[in-house]
């Protein structure tokens, strides 16, 4: 198919995920935000409560990563240390892993994270928030708000390979073959 035919076509495509995207935002408008406790953490610091992981902020991102050993989770949290400050500038933003305290510090070190993490271990809020499964925890992203001394999680998505949370899916969909069974790995040779 000639080059400006398929350029034609998809810019039709991307205009329809554009359009849905218009109508998940609305039906996310429409949600009945869900109370959640307010779990204890673990960090560097000493245990911490998910209502002082706001500070001075409205709304909190919670990452939910399945630690040191995910290369694809470890590949995400890269992504997110680059947007950090945008994201910061609107809502409060950690990243939470099963994975103790030293371990997360020792793993952001190494991979120059400047994001907050904190660990979940011996608590339920993974399961809780429906990222832990037979097989283990899960990715993806939580968003809680906080009003009137109460916690609500206002919505969630999983990750997984090719979604929108990863830019480096999308960028090798621009590629003729795709990821072509590409997978992430901690470091490339």
């Amino acid at each position: 198919m000639p080059y400006r035919e398929v350029t034609e076509k998809l810019a039709a495509y991307r205009r329809d995920i554009a359009a849905l995207r218009d109508k998940m935002r609305t039906l996310q408008q429409q949600v009945e935000p869900e109370e959640v406790e307010n779990y204890r953490f673990v960090t560097s610091d000493g245990p911490v409560r998910l209502s002082e992981l706001f500070g001075d902020r409205e709304h909190l991102f919670v990452i939910h990563n399945m630690g040191r050993s995910c290369p694809a989770c470890t590949m995400w949290a890269d992504g997110f240390n680059g947007v950090l400050p945008h994201l910061e500038n609107r809502a409060a933003f950690v990243v939470c892993s099963p994975d103790d305290p030293p371990t997360q510090r020792a793993l952001a070190a190494a991979r120059g994270w400047r994001f907050r993490m904190v660990s979940h271990q011996g608590t339920s809020f993974a399961a809780d928030m429906g990222y832990r499964g037979p097989d283990g925890c899960l990715p993806g992203v939580s968003v809680f708000r906080q009003a009137d001394g109460r916690i609500f999680r206002v919505s969630d998505a999983p990750f997984d390979q090719g979604d929108d949370f990863c830019a480096v899916w999308h960028l090798f969909d621009l590629l003729p073959e795709g990821a072509a069974g590409w997978r992430p790995q901690f470091s490339y040779s």
